[in-house]
């Protein structure tokens, strides 16, 4: 199980490009990247999950950590670059109707 994430600052914003695949074994490695930037007030994250060809739950519920971090901080969360099968995850779960999420169609990858 591999993954790959690449963290740039653009502007005000932090952007987090992630490859491969989110699970059990790769989730505490996007959770230790991610939860330092979502603690910051006010943050304004992108993260790039273009080039993700699978997440289960545990990665889920490192976003759901992450989202409630970031609002908790007056900051936003937008995930951009879904495949289909994971804004079907995202909407089968009921975490699309309270994330900023754009699938490959709306926003593309960055």
């Amino acid at each position: 199980m591999n993954i790959a994430i690449d963290v740039k600052q653009m502007g005000h914003q932090d952007h987090v490009l992630v490859g491969g695949e989110i699970d059990a074994y790769t989730a505490p490695k996007l959770r230790e990247i991610l939860f330092p930037l979502s603690e910051k007030k006010g943050v304004h994250i992108v993260v790039d999950l273009g080039n993700v060809s699978y997440m289960d739950s545990t990665g889920l519920g490192v976003f759901v950590g992450v989202y409630k971090n970031v609002r908790s901080n007056d900051g936003t969360l937008l995930l951009v670059g879904l495949s289909d099968r994971l804004k079907r995850l995202f909407t089968i779960t009921g975490l699309a109707d309270i994330m900023n999420i754009e699938s490959r169609a709306e926003g593309g990858t960055l």
